[in-house]
């Protein structure tokens, strides 16, 4: 039976505590890892394997890293979904006997982290609770490294789904756990969920909420927070509560397919609606403006406080270009609070704070010259003169990043400390002048005097030196020998080296003791703080705002009463700036109460995703607040966007393509308003051309007589046209090209009408197909064309009358086997049989007069020569 060690028994208690993480324990200058830990983290963090007590039967696996670089490979399990518990020594080993008390001291997590490397300046780090009580749903989350605490609630889980998925979490911490619906939705944003079924003894207290569901869900976050960080955390602000409604909503395919933060095909910034409107100076703007981006205003008085604000900015262009050199002298202050209040801060991010908080009054001495109510928001920036003063007065400019090492204090700051610094000094000036003397006495010109941590001062002679020297004669003491010297300690070298270290040692401690305490004043200013940095974030939004609109000829936009949009000369303005901005063709929309969908008809590659993805963020810009990129904009404040684009398999959920197009069309069906826009770009092509003409009709009439939502439908099924004489709400607009000589020329240029062709075959020579499939497809397209005179769909177009009750349709529309696309899927053709002998059945289809057949004469006939081949 092996025999457990103390250590080893001392290991296994603390880690049957935490059995969700992987355990750093400390033992002297290593954080170990054993067992399983060890095995994971080897994997992971690329380190050594070793193995504990090698030579016995059942050997232990263990791994470690130095504790004064532990954070970089903390930071990189974190990055990887594990959670750390640090466990560390809580006695000084040199002054205890046995076994050293050891502690767990923190846990970090993915949703906890607050170190200046482990997080991206411009994101905030949230972490998420949620409960599900009496068919409710509350919902908390907080960023620890900013002290930002909001919760909200409602009813139905697609909005849980929205808000979560809007919020982006590094972690999740629920009352119960998962439903395999949930983890599938949630498995992609992150893979650290804890379940705490109960709440430990010292939960936070959330007084400021009457609403029980929503407490609940405060205090598992809170209570997890705390446990998991073992310590004052006075930083993390008062509870705000808010509701969905208050903003526009948009779900997680809306800001996918329109590409609001992060691009479709390459999963980053660049290309992005906030990667176009990032000018911001401070990371506190950029976390901000992201947050903007996500939750667009639907207040019109909020909204329009915010044009006006822009609005100022940029007629006081010179006042704004002196506030962004201004701005960018501001650090991170929302998060060097958060390190003050977490105990972590270090003199460098104080001498920081106090170049940030120097700005102050020249920011609001700015904005008092711009004489306007605009900007009157901004009055209550506070200069701090006290605490400026303070870290003015206290710390050098470029202090050490460790805090117990000295270094971090100016002189005159601290009398006492001024003394040991001068005898600190005045002893190494002697040591300076001691060497001198020694090297004259003894006329060894190499002699030095030097130091190190374990014999402290000595006198170090080389052995070439020592064959003609007698240490006795000068009064030399041997203390240690080496190969190539011998070292060497006098009574006067001894003397001086305990006035020496003694002052250092004090001068130390008592720097960090005055480091402490500068720490704790500072934290007194954690509220004050936050509201500047608060303002500080917002004014960075603003001025951005105004930079990109005055660069991009951006207009302001002004909102109708009576819901109509009104686009002039409208860009999409991320693909603008993409491309040579006089290359882009502008284009106009108009929706109103009457006319509120648009059919959009062109050929592929016209422009048509991008016109209509256009309209759609230039509404989610003028609701931020911002300007938009127009010759003039007039339009509704929408409460809601929904979009179906692209075509993608949904794999986690095991969804075909057609099923998530479905799934996304039914959220806009079911939940759209008269205020809100819808963007479907080719409905049902993921199925039969029968299926998809009879949805995509089925759900533009729809929107027609139940939501009358804004609406721009795309769609290559030519036979939805004709609906625009049965539908009043709808208006055909086509994406305008030219064919050349048999090249196609894109105009982009969107105008009435619809178009006659959708020009598939000549986007498939521009991608350089086969010339025999470019010309076999000619061939066949132009004899399903030549029987088409007029086409037989007009006989089944929408009816006069549409009764719609709970959704379900009356009367069902029916369509004609006649129509091109039909043909398509009801005769097949062999393309590409090159070599044939002649035949009779090769001479019958050469007699067949194709141009003179229907479909159905087709199919006989074809099913006539099947059946003789076999």
């Amino acid at each position: 039976m092996t025999t457990v060690t103390p250590m080893m028994k001392q290991y296994l208690n603390i880690k049957s505590q935490h059995t969700d993480a992987l355990l750093f324990f400390r033992l002297g200058d290593f954080y170990e890892l054993f067992y399983d830990d060890a095995v994971t983290a080897s994997r992971v963090l690329e380190i050594t394997l070793t193995k504990r007590d090698a030579k016995k039967d059942n050997p232990i696996p263990m791994a470690g890293v130095p504790y004064h670089s532990a954070d970089g490979y903390i930071e990189t399990l974190i990055q990887n979904g594990f959670k750390v518990a640090i466990c560390e020594q809580m006695e000084d080993p040199r002054q205890v006997k046995g076994m050293v008390k050891r502690e767990v001291v923190r846990v970090v997590t993915p949703g906890t982290l607050i170190e200046r490397g482990g997080i991206d300046e411009s994101q905030n780090n949230y972490i998420v609770s949620f409960i599900h009580h009496n068919n409710q749903y509350a919902l908390s989350y907080c960023d620890v490294s900013t002290g930002e605490l909001k919760v909200t609630h409602f009813e139905d889980q697609s909005t849980l789904i929205n808000e979560v998925t809007t919020i982006q979490p590094n972690e999740i911490v629920v009352d119960q756990p998962l439903t395999d619906e949930l983890k599938r939705q949630f498995s992609m944003i992150t893979e650290t969920v804890t379940v705490r079924e109960s709440l430990s003894d010292s939960t936070y207290k959330v007084n400021t909420i009457s609403h029980p569901a929503m407490t609940r869900a405060v205090q598992i976050l809170l209570d997890y927070i705390f446990d998991t960080q073992k310590r004052d955390l006075s930083h993390i602000e008062e509870v705000v509560t808010y509701q969905a409604l208050d903003y526009m909503k948009m779900d997680f395919y809306a800001k996918r397919n329109l590409e609001l933060t992060e691009s479709i095909r390459l999963k980053s910034k660049k290309g992005t609606l906030l990667w176009l409107m990032d000018k911001t100076k401070t990371p506190m703007g950029a976390r901000r403006l992201k947050q903007w981006i996500d939750r667009p205003l639907i207040q019109r008085s909020d909204i329009e406080q915010r044009h006006d604000a822009v609005a100022q900015l940029m007629n006081h262009f010179i006042a704004r270009d002196t506030l962004r050199s201004y701005l960018n002298e501001v650090y991170d202050i929302e998060r060097l609070v958060g390190r003050v209040s977490f105990g972590n801060v270090n003199a460098k991010d104080l001498v920081q704070l106090k170049h940030s908080i120097a700005q102050i009054p020249h920011i609001k001495a700015l904005l008092e010259t711009i004489d306007s109510d605009a900007v009157a928001h901004f009055n209550a920036l506070e200069p701090l003169d006290d605490l400026l003063h303070t870290l003015q007065e206290s710390l050098v400019d470029e202090p050490p990043l460790s805090v117990k090492e000295g270094g971090l204090f100016k002189e005159g700051y601290h009398t006492q400390l001024d003394e040991y610094l001068d005898a600190s000094r005045n002893g190494k000036t002697w040591l300076a002048e001691l060497q001198a003397k020694e090297r004259e006495r003894t006329g060894i010109k190499s002699l030095k005097i030097s130091f190190n941590k374990v014999f402290g001062y000595y006198i170090e002679i080389t052995r070439a030196n020592l064959t003609q020297f007698n240490p006795a004669e000068y009064g030399y003491e041997r203390k240690q020998t080496l190969a190539n010297s011998e070292r060497f300690i006098t009574d006067e070298l001894k003397e001086k080296e305990a006035i020496i270290l003694g002052a250092q040692e004090k001068s130390v401690e008592l720097e960090y003791a005055l480091f402490t305490e500068l720490r704790s004043y500072v934290k007194t200013f954690t509220e004050r703080l936050q509201q500047q940095a608060k303002m500080i974030s917002e004014l960075d939004c603003l001025q951005s705002f105004a930079e990109i609109a005055q660069a991009y000829n951006y207009v302001r936009p002004t909102f109708s009463h009576d819901q109509t949009l009104d686009l002039k000369a409208s860009r999409h303005p991320v693909v603008e700036r993409v491309m040579d901005y006089n290359d882009y063709v502008p284009n106009d929309c108009y929706l109103d109460a009457s006319e509120f969908i648009y059919l959009i008809t062109g050929p592929n590659m016209s422009g048509k995703s991008t016109y209509m993805r256009q309209v759609a963020i230039i509404s989610i810009m003028a609701q931020m607040g911002a300007y938009v990129p127009c010759e003039s904009a007039v339009l509704p404040i929408f409460d809601q966007i929904f979009t179906r684009i692209g075509a993608a398999d949904d794999l986690v959920s095991g969804k075909s393509t057609f099923m998530v197009e479905m799934l996304e069309a039914q959220k806009a069906l079911k939940h759209a308003t008269p205020n809100s826009l819808i963007i479907f770009d080719e409905i049902g092509r993921g199925t039969s051309t029968y299926d998809g003409l009879a949805l995509a009709q089925a759900m533009i009439e729809y929107v027609a007589e139940t939501s009358k939502a804004k609406t721009l439908f795309s769609t290559h099924y030519h036979e939805l046209t004709e609906l625009e004489a049965a539908l009043p709400s709808l208006k055909n607009v086509h994406v305008a090209a030219n064919e050349y000589k048999g090249e196609l020329i894109f105009l982009h240029k969107v105008k009435p009408g619809a178009v006659a062709h959708s020009y598939g075959i000549q986007v498939a020579k521009l991608a350089d197909l086969p010339e025999a499939v470019i010309s076999r497809a000619q061939v066949i397209l132009d004899a399903f064309e030549s029987d088409s005179n007029t086409s037989a769909y007009q006989q089944h177009v929408h009816p006069k009358h549409l009764d719609i009750k709970d959704g379900i349709e009356d009367e069902v529309t029916t369509y004609n086997p006649k129509t091109p696309d039909a043909r398509i899927e009801q005769a097949t053709f062999n393309l590409f049989e090159n070599e044939m002998t002649e035949s009779e059945i090769e001479q019958e289809i050469k007699d067949l007069n194709i141009s003179q057949m229907t479909p159905i004469d087709a199919l006989i006939k074809l099913n006539e020569l099947q059946n003789k081949l076999k």
